[in-house]
């Protein structure tokens, strides 16, 4: 399969892919931001999903992909540094604000970030109406979250705070994605850098959050175990979904296309949570749908 990976890279087949990959990744990561946010402790959430991830992915980097070059050791110890400060900030962010208001704020700079890191880093160029897709899609979801911020009534006390980790979240998921899409284009196989990115993120958040396990009541021990898993799989197909169409196409696009991730999100935060969506959040998310639309299809 990686051969085959490797053929597409850079075809019209490979940029299909990549659109397909990254639409993928973005229902998925909806789903995932609501298993951390969901009713459990989001530190906790985060701490089950990364140990399980972690666990799954020792037999696949030891015994299945091929071992890393000796130039992917210090790649590998960056990309555990931003993930570390980049899930400290979400978990923060989580804990402050309602899932409604913080993860369109998350999203919507995100991209915009990494497109201006991906010029930087990978010397992509956007053509002016992609740029105006960009717009579209930032502004539908930065608006959506004002919207959310003016008529939301859950840890308003803490919302301003919320906001700002929200932003400094959001720059870090320009960062991850940015600095994760240059190292699996630095090994050969990219399934050797995904196993070894999963075993070796997993260890970060379970050690810090220790204390907190050891004051959980038991009964609430198994529903977060069994969170993990979903959340493990679940984050499996949509880091490595995102990643394969970073490598196979442009960084920016497919950060953009995965921001879509936000309509999925209130519809979870509706469907799932009970959060109401109505005629306003509903033309904002479809400004964002169709700012990533534009976005694809104006390059």
């Amino acid at each position: 399969m990686s051969e085959w990976l490797r053929s597409l890279e850079g075809t019209a087949a490979g940029h299909d892919l990549a659109l397909g990959l990254a639409l993928f990744a973005a229902v998925l990561h909806a789903l995932f931001g609501a298993l951390q946010k969901g009713r459990h402790d989001p530190w906790l959430s985060r701490a089950a999903i990364d140990a399980s991830y972690g666990l799954i992915a020792i037999p696949f980097a030891l015994f299945v992909v091929p071992w890393p070059e000796p130039h992917m050791w210090p790649i590998f110890a960056g990309a555990f540094v931003i993930h570390a400060v980049y899930k400290i900030l979400q978990a923060m962010t989580y804990t402050r604000g309602a899932f409604t208001v913080v993860y369109p704020v998350v999203r919507g700079t995100g991209p915009l970030f990494t497109v201006i890191g991906a010029g930087f880093v990978f010397g992509e160029v956007f053509a002016p109406g992609q740029w105006a897709g960009l717009a579209l899609l930032v502004g539908g979801i930065l608006g959506l979250a004002a919207w959310n911020l003016m008529h939301v009534t859950v840890n308003r006390a803490t919302l301003v705070p919320a906001l700002g980790l929200a932003i400094a979240t959001g720059a870090m998921v320009a960062a991850y994605t940015t600095y994760d899409a240059y190292g699996i284009r630095a090994t050969a196989d990219p399934f050797t850098f995904l196993a070894w990115f999963f075993m070796l993120d997993g260890i970060f958040i379970p050690l810090v959050t220790y204390r907190r396990w050891s004051r959980l009541a038991r009964d609430e021990v198994a529903p977060l175990l069994q969170r993990g898993v979903l959340g493990a799989f679940v984050a499996y197909f949509s880091f490595g979904s995102i990643m394969l169409a970073t490598r196979l196409d442009k960084v920016g696009e497919a950060a953009a296309l995965r921001e879509t991730s936000t309509v999925f999100a209130a519809l979870i935060g509706w469907l799932v949570l009970g959060e109401k969506v109505g005629p306003v959040r509903a033309g904002l998310m479809a400004v964002i749908a169709t700012g990533a639309v534009v976005m694809e299809f104006a390059g």
